[in-house]
């Protein structure tokens, strides 16, 4: 099983960004999924989930400002980022919930399975 993510860079305070990212090796069809950052120093923290039917949770922090999407058919996820902040400079870690309750949400990082490497979004003031 691989999850792999995309779309990181260096974007200047309200810019936008698209990760996506991309599993093989099993269909996740019926799992949430989520992503997740860690900013140097601290700890790793929800950004964003969604259940296999499309309900959705975000942290506070980026409510308003990003949207997390899938496909089932190509086994994606996307996590569109708008109005960037340099607070949201982080590595964007990608994971599937293999464990979670049909058709539920979970935010927690330690109950998710399957992690991707890792992206850096970078945003400068």
């Amino acid at each position: 099983v691989q999850l792999l993510a995309s779309g990181g860079g260096l974007v200047q305070a309200g810019d936008s960004l698209r990760l996506s990212c991309a599993a093989s090796g099993r269909t996740f069809n019926t799992n949430a999924k989520g992503w997740f950052r860690q900013a140097p120093g601290k700890e790793r923290e929800f950004v964003a989930a969604i259940s296999w039917i499309g309900a959705t949770s975000y942290a506070d922090s980026v409510k308003g400002r990003f949207t997390i999407s899938r496909d089932n058919v190509k086994n994606m996820v996307y996590l569109q980022m708008n109005s960037l902040k340099p607070e949201d400079t982080a590595v964007y870690y990608c994971a599937v919930d293999a464990g979670g309750p049909l058709g539920g949400i979970r935010v927690g990082y330690r109950e998710y399975e399957y992690w991707g490497q890792g992206t850096q979004v970078t945003v400068s003031s």
